[in-house]
């Protein structure tokens, strides 16, 4: 009986860092589902390129995005421990990792057609996907101080500002992909070229007012000398917990881009269908997401302040609140696919595939809440190496097989696809949920900090 004031307590600050945590990322998915709209609008050849330049960049940016996630773990243990001092050195590191990462992510990007000639993509999408990738290069940098930036405040429960950042920057979105796709306001009508600049000013924005509307407590943070917080020893030690977060995440991401690309070999209409109910997978995921890094946060103050007790209780409302948002997400996938459908084009066609797709995601949707929350439990305990091995595991040996063997020797196309999504998303969370379980049943230490205090 005397646990359930702790639960309550736990519930009420998890739901509070939790829902605007899922709005920034609800928001962040937004901008994608708007491109797509509107691109569905332009034409389907514009959707189909606009989707693959999309999971393609998505894909590249997944690794650098994952490094930088190391500030979960390291930062909200040292908030949760008062060693403010850890803090700034923490995120000053951040910044410049955030820089040196954008260096060959932009390379990459840079020149993408061999890339998609080589996994067969039809020639008529090939020029826009790659053109839609380069001019999304302006945007690499902005992007990736963002994640810095709100990963930071975030380990420390601050996330008005994030939110106040998404909403606007949506805004610009919207309008910007309204001018420059279809050429208002005396603008040229770009097609998939103004998307990816909508995105790349709308990233801009993004990171221009986060850093605004907390650029006192940012001062606070980059005092000092730089060069004191560059040492060799806690940057390694950084890469150690951090690479191993951007495997994970990028083999999770790369799933889908290599689903995307075995879906283009299909057909720009499966390409367009799989977009749209991609995208509707996606933005459900946003709120699982959020909630994971909330665990992460939750879970990694109570390791800080050396109190394991706090850590198992915030790792299982966080579990809890993923399995609920995730089974009312697939309610709606299950009951409305052509209704949802509709929201992105009005071609019968595409419609049509998209139908028999989102059922498909229904069934997953629960496991993939639980995948996404079992890794923020774990990173807030700086458990990063297993996960990365569990994703390995279960999205490359498993699930891409098998969506290749229904899909081209069971002869179910798209859907054999989705089918073998749903069967890696479900094998990875099993695992996931053992480790947690194991974790949290061992010691709950802080991570030791390298630096000379």
């Amino acid at each position: 009986m005397n646990r359930w004031p702790l639960l309550q307590r736990e519930i009420v600050a998890v739901a509070r860092l939790a829902t605007p945590v899922v709005v920034v990322q609800v928001g962040m998915m937004l901008m994608g589902v708007v491109d797509a709209m509107m691109l569905g609008r332009h034409s389907e050849l514009s959707l189909a390129a606009g989707a693959l330049g999309n999971s393609v960049s998505i894909g590249l940016l997944s690794f650098p995005m994952g490094i930088l996630m190391v500030l979960d773990p390291l930062i909200s243990q040292a908030f949760g421990a008062g060693r403010h001092d850890r803090v700034g050195r923490h995120f000053k590191r951040g910044v410049v990792l955030a820089v040196v990462l954008t260096v060959p992510l932009s390379l990459v990007m840079w020149r993408t057609e061999g890339l998609l000639e080589l996994v067969g993509q039809k020639p008529e999408i090939i020029d826009d996907s790659s053109a839609y990738l380069r001019t999304l290069i302006l945007g690499n940098l902005p992007f990736l101080l963002f994640v810095v930036v709100r990963q930071t405040l975030q380990a420390m429960s601050l996330v008005r500002p994030a939110v106040i950042a998404i909403l606007i920057s949506n805004a610009i979105n919207v309008l910007a992909n309204y001018t420059l796709i279809f050429g208002h306001y005396g603008f040229p009508a770009l097609g998939v070229v103004g998307s990816a600049w909508a995105t790349t000013i709308s990233r801009w924005v993004m990171f221009l007012i986060l850093v605004a509307g907390c650029l006192p407590l940012l001062r606070r943070y980059t005092t000092g000398s730089w060069l004191a917080a560059m040492k060799r020893g806690p940057f390694l030690q950084k890469l150690r917990i951090g690479v191993p977060i951007g495997v994970q995440t990028s083999l999770e991401l790369w799933l889908f881009t290599a689903i995307a690309l075995m879906m283009g070999n299909l057909g720009a209409r499966e390409l367009a269908a799989h977009q749209i109910a991609l995208s509707l997978a996606a933005l459900s995921f946003m709120m699982p997401l959020g909630i994971s890094g909330a665990a992460a946060t939750r879970v990694g103050n109570a390791i800080g302040r050396q109190d394991p007790a706090g850590a198992k209780r915030a790792a299982a409302v966080c579990l809890i609140l993923g399995v609920l948002v995730m089974s009312s997400s697939a309610l709606v996938f299950w009951l409305a696919p052509e209704f949802l459908s509709r929201w992105f084009t009005n071609e019968s066609g595409v419609i049509a595939v998209a139908v028999l797709l989102l059922p498909i995601a229904a069934a997953f949707q629960v496991a993939d809440g639980l995948q996404v929350v079992s890794i923020g439990v774990l990173r807030g305990a700086a458990d990063t190496r297993f996960p990365a091995v569990i994703a390995l595991v279960g999205f490359w040996f498993i699930g891409l097989p098998l969506a290749a063997y229904l899909a081209y020797q069971v002869e179910l196309g798209p859907r054999g696809l989705w089918w073998g999504i749903t069967l890696a998303l479900s094998s990875v969370a099993l695992l996931l949920l053992a480790r947690v379980r194991v974790r949290l049943a061992g010691p709950l230490d802080a991570v030791v900090d390298h630096d000379e205090d």
